[in-house]
């Protein structure tokens, strides 16, 4: 029994070392031909890095050939397909300065943009890389406006613009968090001055507001009134914006305090104040603040 188990082990250990010997003897062939067709029966199989290899190897014998672009197409295509985007990429971004007009030119440019999508990083880290593939991607829809990847290029740019959004969003919210209150509502009014349209947009009307209504509790008596009243004008730019919002109670308490401490005593804005009611409450606060001045 045991001499039969060693009988079938050899054997196997046979067939295998000749398999690996046929596919070193591919990869180090000069015949165009063979290892031609032997790069497209791996890739065809899913094996990918070998047909990789193989192509990589090709490339030399087919160079200035008819094939060449075909070759040099599947050699990062098959990179592509193992998952190596970093090698992938390169090779995608060699063959399209070779051969911009091949009829693989479109498919490979698109596939080198999903590359450098993948290649992105996290929005904690440098997003170098984000704005780069941002780049290539509108290029991209722009030079090929009938590509069935038309929809795929919206979504990678949706996504690494909400990313940039978290980024910017979260950098004005640390000075929040170390009560840098005015660096905050600062930090914060420059997100919305470079992208109004932030997704954070609620989030960070709400913080300027409440930085105003915090470094207005922090500052000297002397320069509290001022305070509180910028806090008072953010408050009404906010539910002016967003009057359904879920951090509407909270501001509308705040608002009665920053009252409170400017000496009134008065009830918050209804949900249905228009915006012209708005507008006139903030020029009475501040024909209020000028003849208060002026005393």
């Amino acid at each position: 029994m045991k001499f039969r188990i060693l009988i079938v082990a050899a054997a196997l250990a046979a067939v295998l070392s000749s398999c690996k010997s046929q596919y070193e003897m591919l990869l180090n062939s000069n015949d165009a031909d063979l290892k031609y067709q032997a790069a497209f029966d791996y890739f065809n199989a899913g094996k990918y890095s070998k047909a990789g290899s193989l192509f990589e190897s090709l490339s030399v014998l087919t160079n200035g050939t008819q094939r060449d672009d075909t070759v040099r197409y599947y050699w990062g295509l098959s990179n592509y397909k193992f998952k190596d985007y970093y090698t992938a990429e390169t090779n995608f971004e060699n063959f399209l300065e070779t051969y911009p007009r091949s009829p693989f030119a479109s498919e490979a440019r698109y596939l080198r943009l999903d590359c450098l999508y993948r290649s992105t990083l996290r929005w904690e880290l440098d997003q170098n890389p984000t704005y780069k593939a941002m780049t290539e991607i509108s290029e991209y829809m722009i030079d090929f406006p009938d590509t069935p990847h038309m929809q795929s290029c919206k979504d990678m740019l949706q996504e690494l613009n909400d990313r940039l959004d978290k980024k910017a969003y979260e950098a004005a919210k640390l000075y929040y968090k170390m009560e840098y209150y005015m660096s905050s509502r600062l930090a914060f009014r420059n997100v919305l001055k470079d992208d109004s349209e932030n997704i954070y947009r609620e989030d960070i009307l709400y913080y300027i507001a409440m930085s105003s209504y915090k470094y207005a509790q922090m500052s000297v008596p002397a320069k509290q009134k001022e305070r509180y009243l910028t806090f008072v004008d953010d408050y009404y730019n906010f539910i002016g914006e967003i009057p359904q919002s879920h951090y509407r109670k909270e501001l509308d308490n705040v608002y009665r305090k920053a009252q409170k401490a400017l000496g009134r005593d008065v009830i918050a804005p209804d949900d249905e104040m228009s915006e012209k009611d708005y507008a006139r409450e903030r020029r009475k606060l501040l024909k209020e603040e000028k003849k208060a001045e002026k005393k």
